[in-house]
């Protein structure tokens, strides 16, 4: 006899949308293991925490690979040029953080299917091609940035470069060439566990905890109105190294990957809470330790790179701080390095219909794996080249990244509101107020970006402008917004009963979404400015690389 919860259990083959059968199965993580069959519920403490185990792995690897090369170079630069005044922001960045991902990982688990070919089915074939394009570059300089940090800690360490790149690039391939998910996992997960070195770091440098929460409660903007450019600058660049748009395309597609389904999502969850802990934790911890090391030397204020803040952790909290941290961004170069690429990797899979699982070995996945190891290859050498404009290449990856955000959050709203692809899991009220919020300060902090890179004397009362018109259309959008949300939402209510089993139909199966007025302005304006952003920031970054 058959019973209910085996029957809620199983999807029936024509209804799903999965792309690449590889995708369904038993859950093989790092910490244990969910056969495909197994539908028993789960009582009691200790059949929850294996299954949690068994679950975590997306959550954790997305948000400690956030924790990056880059994040070393702007949390250091946060530390050691304003102290801990800007701790305020990561406590602002939390909930942002959970909205975003906790999207990403429904829109995963509920349709199976990657953010790029999602966007490419539902907005068609220019917005496909500018997602798959715009990640595959900003992700293949993104890559280069975590070699520039191997570089960095291997030569602190006292380690030849072109040895150590080598064996990095060697290291990151193999790692993902196993034909196992989950050895691939265990091998991530186990480096995840090498983030905590910068908690020992903290402890040498004895920072004032006391301060410290003071700034982390208190939002303070630090060196008067006459730093007001530069300050914003930094806090954009926290902004965009903590919500990347990598992380979107990431953890959707490595949920999928890992075979989690509805019926798991509360877990999912939990892995989410505890990579965003571990995150904020270690981004806490590096402006405090930076901050402790630096006040009151010459070095205060005079940021260069992750290599000079090692240095002086070294000089004022002795050498064993300075050695930790070193290893610390040598580890976290790599684990951002794993995802960058494999974001990129899933999402030329999904679009291009290609196998792309870590379930398959190489013979079965060929055109994955090859794109997986190429830009792990173009990256390690161009760091590799004399010569090459590494400092230009790491400051146009946080403006680009800082231009293309808005876009990303405004796709993964309008997508967890498609009612055709969501279904009972769509957006309730408050979380689509919350985020249409955010997307509104992405959208203002990427125009102030943008025209501070082509005006480098961009002046604070500029700034002002541009942040008080931005909220005034901010708050006429809203109120539009509101009001048709408002209509809708009594026309019809959201059905969500039997969430646990449903999943998204097969794409070709569902209706073309309704264009509006409204959505066509918006959609227009939104790719016009991103066209013009992004082509006045490349020309402002080659025309200063051909000044140098």
């Amino acid at each position: 006899m058959t019973t209910n919860a085996t029957l809620n259990s199983k999807v029936p083959a024509p209804r799903s949308a999965v792309l690449d059968d590889a995708h369904v199965g038993d859950i093989k993580g790092a910490l244990g293991t969910i056969h495909h069959d197994d539908t028993a519920p789960r009582e009691g403490l200790s059949a929850k925490l294996k299954t949690l185990l068994a679950i975590v792995g997306p959550g954790l690897i997305v948000m400690v690979g956030d924790n990056d090369a880059g994040a070393f170079a702007t949390y250091g630069q946060a530390g050691q040029n304003y102290g801990t005044h800007l701790l305020w922001t990561l406590l602002l960045l939390i909930p942002v953080l959970y909205v975003n991902q906790e999207m990403v990982l429904r829109l995963g688990a509920v349709t199976g299917v990657g953010h790029a070919r999602l966007i490419l089915e539902r907005f068609g074939k220019f917005w496909g091609a500018f997602s798959v394009i715009d990640l595959f570059l900003l992700n293949a300089l993104t890559l280069v940035t975590e070699f520039i940090g191997i570089t960095l800690a291997a030569g602190y360490l006292g380690l030849p470069k072109v040895a150590s790149v080598v064996l990095a690039a060697a290291v990151i391939i193999a790692s993902g060439f196993t034909g196992s998910f989950q050895r691939f996992e265990r091998i991530v997960v186990t480096l995840c566990v090498g983030s905590l070195l910068l908690i020992p770091v903290y402890f040498l440098c004895h920072p004032s905890a006391s301060q410290m929460a003071r700034d982390f409660v208190v939002p303070n903007m630090p060196g008067g109105s006459g730093e007001l450019s530069s300050v914003m600058l930094l806090i954009i660049a926290i902004v965009g190294t903590t919500v990347a748009p990598w992380q979107l395309f990431f953890q959707q597609s490595y949920v999928i990957d890992k075979r989690i389904t509805p019926r798991f999502m509360k877990y999912e969850k939990a892995d989410l809470v505890i990579g965003i802990a571990i995150v904020i934790v270690g981004a806490a911890a590096m402006m405090g330790f930076t901050a402790a090391a630096f006040t009151g030397t010459d070095g205060f204020g005079q940021f260069e790179d992750s290599a000079g803040v090692a240095k002086g952790l070294a000089d004022n909290a002795g050498k064993l701080a300075g050695a930790l941290y070193a290893v610390a961004l040598l580890d976290a170069s790599i684990i951002g390095a794993f995802a960058v690429s494999l974001s990129t990797a899933y999402a030329i899979g999904d679009v291009f219909g290609i196998k792309h699982s870590l379930h398959r070995g190489v013979k079965g996945a060929k055109g994955f794996y090859a794109v997986y190891a190429g830009l792990v290859v173009v990256a390690a050498t161009i760091v590799l080249i004399p010569g090459s404009p590494l400092g230009l290449l790491t400051e146009g990856v946080q403006t680009l990244a800082g231009v293309l955000l808005p876009s990303a959050s405004v796709f993964l709203l309008l997508l967890c509101n498609d009612k055709d692809v969501l279904g009972p899991w769509v957006n309730g009220p408050k979380t689509n107020a919350f985020t249409a919020a955010v997307v509104g300060i992405l959208v203002t902090l990427s125009i102030i970006l943008t025209a501070s890179v082509l005006f480098p004397d961009i002046s604070s009362g500029t700034i002002m402008t541009i942040m008080a018109s931005c909220g005034v259309a901010g708050v006429l959008a809203a109120g539009y917004a509101f009001t048709r949300r408002r209509t809708a939402t009594l026309e019809d209510p959201i059905d969500r009963t039997g969430r646990d089993s449903w999943r998204m139909p097969p794409l070709e199966t569902l209706a073309k979404p309704t264009v509006s007025t409204g959505y066509k302005i918006g959609m227009g304006a939104l790719r016009t400015y991103l066209l013009i952003a992004m082509v006045l920031v490349v020309i402002k970054i080659v025309q200063t690389a051909l000044g140098n």
